[in-house]
């Protein structure tokens, strides 16, 4: 079945294509995954959703791809090495029913269970059929600030019994993350001299010798 490119509905993505260096480098976030920590629920084959996070050069190899089991769905659960800020996402898949056609995105809830994705989203996507990148799904920037960890929940696909992704790609920003904690202990451990005047030395000056 053939699902054509409608941007109706409140379509988020951009239909601009590149093949610039420069794409590469926007789409490097998958270098600021912790990929030991990643976790990809209902993945027919264990690992295999550590696998669509990869350099933008290769999103076009079909022989790493992540399946879902039991039904259509996926969570993924991505920390990163430090804060994000999110600004777009791509998904690859292929020409058929088994594409998704739902994107829910979290941010900030540690090892989301299936039971926790029944709460309210910070962003859906409605997505399109996108074989090769072409579609770009831009977030509400203001929400995607300061993200350290980011689940990706795949709701539905276009009817098929399973889902199957060949490519997820994230563009953002990443800063390293700072601890201020110390520094303000440091603070509140400093003494204050205003807190400690001596006032045995003012009645000195009444004495008459």
């Amino acid at each position: 079945m053939s699902h054509g490119h409608s941007h109706g509905g409140g379509c988020s993505c951009s239909a601009e294509r590149s093949d610039a260096p420069e794409r590469g480098v926007e789409y490097g976030l998958y270098q600021k995954i912790d990929l030991e920590k990643l976790q990809c629920l209902n993945e027919n084959r264990e690992g295999s959703g550590r696998t669509v996070f990869r350099a933008w050069e290769e999103r076009g190899d079909r022989t790493r791809f992540v399946e879902s089991d039991d039904d259509e769905e996926l969570l993924f659960n991505i920390p990163f090495t430090g804060n994000v800020k999110l600004k777009g996402i791509i998904v690859i898949g292929e020409d058929s029913d088994a594409h998704p056609s739902e994107m829910r995105l979290f941010k900030n809830i540690p090892h989301m269970s299936f039971d926790d994705t029944e709460r309210e989203p910070d962003q859906v996507f409605n997505l399109n059929i996108d074989t090769t990148g072409e579609l770009e799904y831009q977030t509400k920037i203001s929400r995607f600030t300061n993200v350290s960890y980011l689940s990706i929940h795949i709701s539905k696909n276009f009817g098929a019994e399973n889902t199957k992704i060949f490519y997820i790609g994230l563009r953002g920003e990443w800063t390293e993350a700072h601890r201020h904690e110390v520094t303000i202990c440091n603070y509140e451990a400093a003494a204050n001299p205003a807190d400690h005047k001596i006032s045995q030395i003012a009645p000195q000056s009444h004495f008459i010798s």
